[in-house]
């Protein structure tokens, strides 16, 4: 019987004593998360663990990670999580944490107090490859006779393919990228009384995946008619460019002929209304009733073949004071116009041609000059 109770004095003992000992100094006082998991749905990665449960008292967990290169080359450094460093609750957003498209090493503990639980590693490494990708919810609408789709915003690594098309035998489908979601994109203009269909999947460039198309979505615009007011601005925008554009080439036009190829009007007094032969008749008529005009003032008794010599004609123009006109005829008229012009503006006898001609023995026109005083 005095065995028996120094036993049990014994086992009180123990109970009371070494067990609050190792409650407060010993590290597996405390027990370690258990079930460590990884779900990652469209990039979002997250770490879920089974929860410590102590009655009336919170426990807090903190995560740390490894990638590659600290698996490698420096696996006695681990990684605090970027917001898990003392969390609450049995899970912990680690997608900020994997940048990039290799194996992670993750592992968990319990925090009580100044107590602290033995780590918790994740069976096998975690790579963002292994994401679930779902096809991403979408809106189709119609604005007018425009079809627009909106994606959901998946986040930033994501872009989305859109397959559209008419719904109609052999229609030839159509496909678009969307670089971001969660905006109204505008994909075709419709024709109205037709539906229109659409399907999208979501893509990750950075790990070189896609998910399956979404269901397929249709629409269709009512079999409208356009506006009057448009109608009649197609109307007169139509006409106006009849008229605009032909008088605008017109225009062009003469501007381009006045520029570079104008029209010189002559004066009335150098046309010519009559035949060269009419005009050389009508001028021998002419020179004969001057010759008999020259012959009878005394300038020279030669006919009109050879007229007066250029000496007669300076002595003639020196001497000369009367208003008559003379016109002379001659073929050596200009080997001496200088001296008869010279003689004359000492005389003070105004010398100017005229029209007067004459085709002579050697079918040349001579011209004639007229003196007066």
């Amino acid at each position: 019987m005095v065995l028996k109770g120094i036993r049990t004095s014994l086992i009180m003992w123990l109970s009371h004593t070494l067990i609050p000992c190792l409650l407060t100094d010993g590290v597996a006082a405390l027990p370690a998360p258990q079930n460590l998991s990884v779900h990652s749905t469209n990039m979002k990665h997250l770490l879920m663990w089974s929860p410590v449960v102590l009655p009336e008292e919170t426990v807090y967990y903190s995560v740390e990670y490894q990638g590659e290169y600290e698996s490698l080359y420096t696996s006695d450094i681990w990684i605090p999580s970027k917001w898990c460093s003392r969390t609450e609750g049995p899970e912990c957003d680690v997608t900020d944490d994997i940048t990039a498209t290799v194996p992670y090493s993750l592992r968990v503990r319990a925090i009580l107090g100044s107590q602290t639980s033995a780590w918790s590693i994740l069976e096998q490494p975690f790579n963002r490859n292994s994401t679930i990708l779902t096809p991403p919810g979408m809106e189709i609408s119609k604005d007018g006779f425009h079809l627009v789709i909106e994606l959901e915003d998946l986040g930033p690594q994501f872009q989305f393919l859109v397959a559209y098309w008419r719904r109609e035998p052999d229609t030839k489908e159509h496909a678009k990228v969307v670089r971001k979601g969660g905006i109204p994109v505008h994909l075709e203009t419709m024709e109205p009384g037709a539906p229109y269909c659409v399907k999208a999947q979501a893509l990750v460039k950075a790990i070189g995946r896609h998910s399956a198309f979404s269901q397929t979505k249709c629409v269709e615009v009512q079999g409208e008619a356009l506006p009057l007011v448009l109608a009649l601005f197609a109307f007169f925008g139509f006409m106006l460019i009849l008229v605009v554009v032909p008088l605008s080439v017109w225009k062009m036009g003469q501007l381009l002929q006045y520029s570079c190829c104008p029209m010189v009007v002559l004066p009335d007094t150098l046309k010519i209304t009559n035949s060269p032969q009419k005009l050389i008749s009508c001028r021998r008529e002419e020179v004969d009733v001057c010759a008999t005009a020259m012959l009878s003032s005394g300038l020279g008794s030669s006919g009109l073949g050879k007229g007066p010599t250029c000496q007669e004609l300076t002595a003639w123009s020196a001497g000369h004071r009367t208003h008559e006109i003379v016109i002379v005829a001659h073929w050596h008229w200009g080997n001496c116009r200088r001296g008869v012009a010279q003689a004359a503006s000492a005389a003070s006898v105004k010398m100017f041609p005229v029209a007067c001609a004459v085709v002579d023995s050697e079918a040349s026109l001579e011209t004639s000059l007229a003196f007066l005083s």
